[in-house]
């Protein structure tokens, strides 16, 4: 009797690799055993980045209410505390936007707030 070796899934294993290999230069992506290593990389820094991209974020909306509220007179930790303070329930992503783009709206919060 033939062995039995389930080419089916193997290949299918190794086309999902190849396919996520596109693009990548040279034996990154003709190879096997090497675009499998590059994949399992690119996919940990992927997994790391979702992450750092989260902190990044945060960290940009706090220097840019920081800014918008020291135009205003009042620093960002202050801001924050009389937005809790008062039950204002404006999150710093949307702060960050009314104090880039929405000057005037930005000052009616900080308004409400002092």
């Amino acid at each position: 009797m033939p062995r039995s070796v389930n080419a089916v899934a193997s290949r299918r294993r190794r086309k999902r690799i190849m396919n996520l290999a596109k693009g990548y230069w040279g034996s990154r992506s003709k190879v096997y055993t090497v675009a499998k290593n590059t994949v399992e990389k690119g996919l940990q820094y992927a997994y790391r980045d979702r992450k750092t991209k989260k902190r990044e974020f945060r960290a940009l909306w706090i220097q840019r209410i920081n800014a918008g509220a020291r135009q205003h007179g009042i620093s960002y930790s202050q801001l924050i505390g009389k937005l809790a303070a008062k039950e204002i329930g404006l999150n710093r992503k949307v702060l960050a936007d009314l104090a880039m783009n929405h000057p005037d709206a930005f000052k009616a919060v900080i308004d409400a707030v002092k």
